[in-house]
């Protein structure tokens, strides 16, 4: 299982990276390789409000449907364009050409509110 050390996680399977003062997120490779081949990603609108372990989106597969929670609340500011034509982009690279959408989070980013990849690793384990 592919986890970076320069990010956080969730345990609901979503990752974040700290950029200047937004938080860009994404589901981890753990995820997307349970899910299996993706087919369609549905994220929030650019300009909404999200609240800290809320569903947000989905993301669907050959397999299944599964929610997207959002790791930190905030106001999304970009989603991923690739997305809406290659969702399989997440599966070919999860943490970089990947990513789902940037938060404009309420106040600074607490990482210990998140996990290390140590900590993901083992309660997915």
């Amino acid at each position: 299982m592919n986890l970076p050390d320069n990010l956080r996680y969730a345990l609901t399977h979503e990752w974040i990276r700290q950029e200047g003062d937004e938080v860009i997120t994404g589901i981890t490779d753990h995820a997307q390789e349970a899910l299996g081949d993706l087919v369609h990603v549905e994220l929030p609108a650019v300009g909404s409000r999200i609240e800290a372990g809320q569903p947000v989106g989905v993301v669907e597969s050959v397999k299944t449907a599964s929610d997207i929670h959002a790791p930190v609340s905030g106001v999304i500011v970009a989603i991923n364009p690739l997305l809406e034509d290659e969702p399989e982009v997440v599966n070919e690279s999860p943490y970089e050409r990947g990513w789902l959408y940037r938060i404009q989070p309420d106040q600074p980013v607490i990482a210990d509110a998140l996990h290390s990849g140590a900590d993901y690793a083992a309660s997915v384990a």
